[in-house]
């Protein structure tokens, strides 16, 4: 394994990103490429197919000796608490202190489908608070509280760990509660410069208002990255699909999250193409049918990306620093279709003076 250069500690990248070509065994070549470029975190996204988190990371640590490994996101309801400490504990120890265990709200529909409880903010603080209670040792005793009734909460009375949690926030009440009890909080993709930097604001002032250090609480940036290094039909799917795809799942909360106009969005869902579509549109529709989407959607929706030649999408990743972030994922695509990308990225690394990779 080679590193080239200074590790990228402020650039993250998802595992099996994009429509997961290969299954899970591309996993280890794209783990391995991210690390042979610098990239600091890979991220992984479950997904119940073949996405299973605890087996992806436990290979993405196995294969790397130097990359952060991140779940974004698992999902708290879909395992005992025990199993989960149980789990992030392991990965923690086999990867050296790598692992980083980041859960997600999830979609309430699919939770409605399959039986299972609607996710609480309630649940998801009293879970981080009961998580690093069994990582000190503890042993809780009759919890009964917003994570459920439990007789008995213990692992080992020797842990002493120290695992960073991570919280994907969309909303404000998830990113103030990212701001008071998480270590990092990861925003979602296509969210507008003005979105993004207000959203950091409502973490550093539920930071301050627990008494914590704002510093102290990293804030992901999610840029959907897509060079025009890559052929015209992919990028197409990549950026105008993808989002497509948001829009038809939760494009009420993306439209009232970053100010858009809800008449756009009402017309999209009102197009003869989109509703043709069954299913997510990033996963089944043809060229042509997103070419259609590409010329209904608003530019400035699309806009929240890092697109154009590998310089631009460097200097687009830049100004995400500029904007507040800490650190930036470069969503959407695979290491080795980023390498240009962060090629680009470190020729300007001269001019880095607004990364905070310090935190």
């Amino acid at each position: 394994m080679t590193v080239d250069q200074r590790p990228l500690e402020e650039l993250g990248y998802y595992l099996l990103a994009g429509s997961g070509g290969g299954g899970p065994a591309r996993l280890i070549e794209d783990a391995r490429r991210g690390e042979e470029l610098g990239l600091g975190t890979a991220f992984i996204s479950e997904r119940w197919n073949v996405k299973e988190a605890a087996s992806l990371t436990g290979a993405a640590c196995a294969v790397t000796e130097r990359t952060r490994v991140a779940t974004a996101a698992t999902n708290h309801n879909t395992r005992h608490p025990l199993v989960t400490a149980s789990w992030a504990t392991t990965m923690h120890r086999l990867s050296g202190g790598r692992f980083t265990l980041g859960i997600g709200r999830g979609v309430a529909a699919m939770y409605s489908a399959f039986g299972i409880p609607a996710v609480t903010t309630a649940q998801m603080e009293d879970w981080a608070h009961v998580m690093r209670r069994l990582w000190r040792g503890e042993a809780i005793i009759g919890h009964d509280g917003p994570l459920g009734s439990y007789p008995v909460l213990f692992l080992d009375q020797s842990f002493d760990e120290d695992i960073p949690l991570a919280l994907v926030a969309f909303g404000p009440n998830t990113l103030a509660l990212g701001g008071r009890v998480f270590d990092d909080v990861i925003l979602h993709t296509y969210f507008s410069p003005e979105t993004l930097r207000r959203c950091v604001r409502t973490v550093e002032l539920a930071a301050e208002k627990a008494d914590r250090d704002p510093d102290s609480v990293r804030v992901w940036s999610c840029l959907a990255t897509v060079g025009d290094h890559l052929p015209e039909e992919l990028r197409l799917k990549k950026t105008v699909a993808r989002l497509a795809t948001y829009l038809q799942g939760y494009g009420d909360l993306m439209v009232r999250t970053n100010g858009w106009d809800p008449g756009a969005l009402r017309r999209f869902r009102e197009d003869r193409v989109v509703t043709s579509i069954a299913g997510p549109i990033d996963g089944v529709a043809t060229a042509d049918q997103i070419e259609h989407i590409a010329a209904i959607l608003p530019s400035e929706w699309l806009a929240s990306a890092a697109t154009g030649t590998p310089r631009q999408c460097a200097d687009r990743i830049r100004e995400e620093f500029g904007n507040g972030a800490d650190r930036v994922i470069l969503h959407g695509a695979t290491p080795e279709e980023l390498a240009p990308v962060v090629a680009a990225y470190r020729d300007s690394d001269s001019d880095s003076d607004t990364v905070r990779a310090s935190k």
